[in-house]
């Protein structure tokens, strides 16, 4: 072969290869072009640059519908009412009507209004008195009064109620306190309040929610990003039915989660299929049941492929999943809704373990080798309680990520603190259906008075 049949077959080969490379790019662009909320890790916010179509839908009119059950407002209690006026017709009216007075009223109207003053100022006076040596001594004010310091327990509780709940920065309730109460405060000291005297007081009840988490049957899992004067942070939440908990870390590594649940958790994790949480089920052989919208986005994503084979693969299995949750939604209802799931999840099985001959094809069908893949993602089919998606830690998750938004995170380590201590005192009081701010104010009371009792977070099951 001459030098101008090996430069030429050097060609060949290289346009083959080209061919192939960009036949790879082109499958990746459009898999890119494609992304959205629903079939990758992109947020739903991030499709406003490339909206879906949306499906058209019969328009409604607004206010409520034809046969719906018409609410009213309940009344205010009797003894809420703080002032009742009696309206009358004038005298004139009621002589040329000849109207005969009757001694009855009708409620027309309640209407609530804001006290003139919203705020309640007590000045603290001490007694002087004179020893026989001419000393003077002070009387000595309570020392709950004068831990408080100038902001009395309610007024701070409701300080950390705007804060942590309303999702305010310390600017803003400055504003706030000045303009709507008339007090004037620099935002210095609603820090104090909130990172030191509030902060304090939910410590109990943080470590109570730490210790129901930890012994917990099934726990939710998730993480999201924090912003700690300018550095990532991470926040991570584990919740279960009854409590919600919320640490943040510089970390976003499986050790985080053997801090929090211990090496020797009992219970079922519930999870992405995210490299921290895949490493710490792994190490200490922890049952779990990957999230399945996270899996269904991954199987969506492979429809977007070139490849014929990887879109027919895709829909394939897509349309199993969509069997299985229909009879598993409607099993309250079905007849042997057991052996139907049964016989559906060997399909999905047998189709998934058979990818075609694409990169991500394979290494999503990894997932469920073995006996041990295969239970990482049925095992919700086989243990009551647990549930097929991850969906309660993402919507517990979701106050954080707002606050975030708003605030722009923190700027300190004690910042941190009150507010995954708070954070977790919200959630988990909106579980157990209690008010947040009284919570928030009867913690501050017991740790401002060591003879009053610690609000209890999470009743005990008897």
């Amino acid at each position: 072969m001459d030098d101008k049949d090996v430069i030429i077959a050097r060609q060949q080969k290289e346009i083959e290869e080209l061919r192939a490379l960009v036949t790879q790019l082109r499958d990746e662009i459009a898999r890119l072009k494609n992304q959205n909320s629903s079939n990758s890790s992109k947020p739903p916010s991030s499709d406003i640059i490339n909206p879906q179509p949306r499906v058209k839908r019969k328009k409604r009119k607004h206010g409520g519908q034809s046969g719906h059950r018409r609410c009213q407002r309940q009344l205010l209690p009797p003894e809420q009412v703080d002032e009742t006026i009696l309206h009358e017709l004038p005298d004139d009216e009621v002589q040329r009507r000849r109207l005969i007075p009757l001694d009855e009223y009708e409620l027309s109207l309640q209407q609530i209004n804001l006290p003139k003053k919203l705020i309640h100022v007590t000045e603290h006076h001490v007694r002087l008195y004179e020893t026989p040596t001419g000393r003077i001594v002070k009387a000595k004010l309570p020392a709950s009064i004068r831990k408080a310091g100038l902001f009395a327990p309610p007024l701070q509780a409701m300080v950390g109620y705007f804060k942590a709940r309303c999702h305010m920065s310390y600017s803003t309730l400055r504003d706030c306190l000045a303009e709507v109460f008339g007090l004037p405060v620099c935002a210095g000291y609603l820090t104090k309040v909130c990172t030191k005297s509030l902060s304090t007081a939910f410590q109990p009840a943080y470590a109570e929610v730490a210790a129901t988490i930890r012994n917990s049957a099934v726990v939710g899992t998730d993480e999201t990003g924090h912003n700690d004067t300018g550095q990532l942070h991470w926040v991570w939440c584990q919740q279960d039915r009854d409590a919600a908990f919320f640490h943040i870390s510089d970390s976003r590594g499986s050790k985080v989660l053997r801090k929090i649940l211990g090496k020797d958790f009992p219970g079922v994790l519930q999870c992405d299929y995210f490299s921290a949480n895949k490493k710490y089920v792994q190490d200490h052989s922890i049952l779990v049941q990957y999230c399945w919208a996270h899996l269904i986005r991954d199987i969506k994503s492979l429809g977007e492929s070139l490849y014929s084979s990887v879109r027919r693969w895709s829909e394939g299995l897509l349309q199993i999943a969509r069997k299985i949750f229909r009879v598993w939604k409607s099993r309250r209802e079905r007849p042997r809704w057991e052996n139907s799931l049964q016989t559906l999840k060997k399909v999905f099985l047998q189709k998934m373990r058979k990818p075609p001959d694409y990169g991500d094809a394979r290494t999503l069908a990894k997932r469920f080798r073995g006996r041990t893949g295969e239970q990482n993602y049925f095992l919700f089919l086989d243990v009551s309680g647990v549930e097929p998606t991850n969906n309660r830690t993402e919507q517990a998750i979701r106050h954080v990520v707002i606050d975030r938004r708003v605030t722009q995170g923190t700027r300190s380590n004690a910042g941190m603190r009150f507010c995954e201590r708070a954070w977790t005192i919200i959630a988990t009081c909106i579980r157990q259906g209690k008010s947040i701010y009284q919570f928030f104010l009867h913690a501050l009371q017991a740790a401002l008075n060591p003879y009053l009792p610690y609000p209890t977070l999470i009743p005990v099951n008897p």
